[in-house]
């Protein structure tokens, strides 16, 4: 049902502190917490005893006590103090930890065989690091397979309809699109010059007159997508190879499976423009969460409508190409094992 052996996103570094915090992912329940060290402890989210969940623990040092009947579990796993004092501590008494990794403001998780994690195989989320460019974001949680969410974020056509007072605009139906695939990656791009640009970019670049606007999503598997967008004066000399003038942005999508129809869904705007602006970054983030929810709205009611019609399949046109190929990689991937 889900890719293992991979790197997920298990949450935001500021959701992730001293007391226990629970999540679900790919199916397994984990509680994670950071050690006095700062570092990340990832564990099943089962006491090895009775089975209660350690989220509802107490921390003790770097170590957690189930609430149950007191049995000490350390960052590893491994039982290091039993319910009754006088027991004698067996080493086969854990329960599962998983590698972490704390990169580009996200607490990723491995998911599968963990002598098989490589950090160097985290998505590139680069902007979210780079010295150059700010980064912010927020979280939902959704009601729908992250697949289906993958499909959105690969074909930008529904921000036409979707996104009509922010984002959309009907030139984004009439722009060309090229769609390339390289190993585990898919790059949708479209390029649309000489055209009004919609009000979200419009107060972001501050100022009225035609622009050239670009739209490049890069999907990254297992399951993330990151969308370079931008718009630049049509007198800056922007193309679809290089366009730092005017605003350029990088839209920032990492989905974590929950279960077969649900997904934790984490996002952001990394921008080369107004860094210092903390203002201006509270109120773009506010604005993206604002379009967010609509897509959340559309991808809830797909899969109730998926669910309600057992015998219907999707059907895939031109526009799906960019979400048919990353489908084709995870399927590689499942396959793989």
């Amino acid at each position: 049902m889900f890719v293992l052996n991979q790197w997920y996103v298990a949450g935001w570094d500021h959701e992730i502190d001293r007391a226990p915090f629970a999540r679900v992912i790919c199916g397994e329940p984990i509680v994670l917490y950071r050690k006095f060290d700062r570092s990340v402890v990832a564990l099943r989210d089962a006491c090895p005893h009775r089975l209660l969940p350690l989220s509802l623990g107490i921390r003790e040092g770097d170590n957690i006590r189930c609430r149950y009947h007191g049995l000490l579990v350390d960052g590893s796993g491994h039982a290091v103090e039993m319910p009754d004092r006088s027991d004698r501590v067996h080493k086969s008494i854990c329960t599962k930890a998983y590698p972490t990794v704390e990169r580009h403001r996200f607490v990723w998780i491995w998911i599968g065989d963990a002598e098989k994690a490589d950090p160097a195989r985290v998505p590139d989320f680069w902007p979210c690091s780079h010295r150059d460019w700010t980064f912010d974001g927020g979280y939902n949680h959704l009601a729908c397979d992250y697949k289906l969410v993958i499909d959105n974020l690969m074909d930008l056509t529904h921000e036409t309809y979707v996104h009509q007072g922010s984002i959309g605009q009907p030139e984004i139906l009439g722009a060309p699109i090229a769609t390339h695939t390289e190993g585990d990656q898919v790059t949708v791009s479209r390029w649309m010059p000489g055209i009004d640009a919609p009000p979200f970019w419009r107060n972001a670049l501050r100022r009225d007159g035609p622009v050239d606007r670009w739209q490049i999503c890069h999907f990254l598997a297992p399951s993330s997508v990151i969308i370079d967008v931008g718009v630049a004066p049509v007198d800056a000399g922007a193309t679809i190879q290089s366009h730092d003038q005017g605003v350029r942005g990088f839209v920032i999508d990492a989905l974590t499976p929950e279960s077969e129809t649900t997904s934790h869904y984490f996002w952001g705007m990394a921008r080369n423009f107004d860094v210092e602006d903390a203002g201006f970054t509270a109120r773009f983030k506010k604005q993206q969460g604002a379009v967010f929810l609509e897509d959340v709205a559309i991808l809830e009611a797909q899969q109730r409508s998926i669910l309600a019609n057992p015998g219907c399949k999707l059907r895939d046109f031109g526009i799906d190409t960019g979400g048919v190929r990353a489908r084709q990689i995870i399927n590689r991937l499942l396959a793989a094992g």
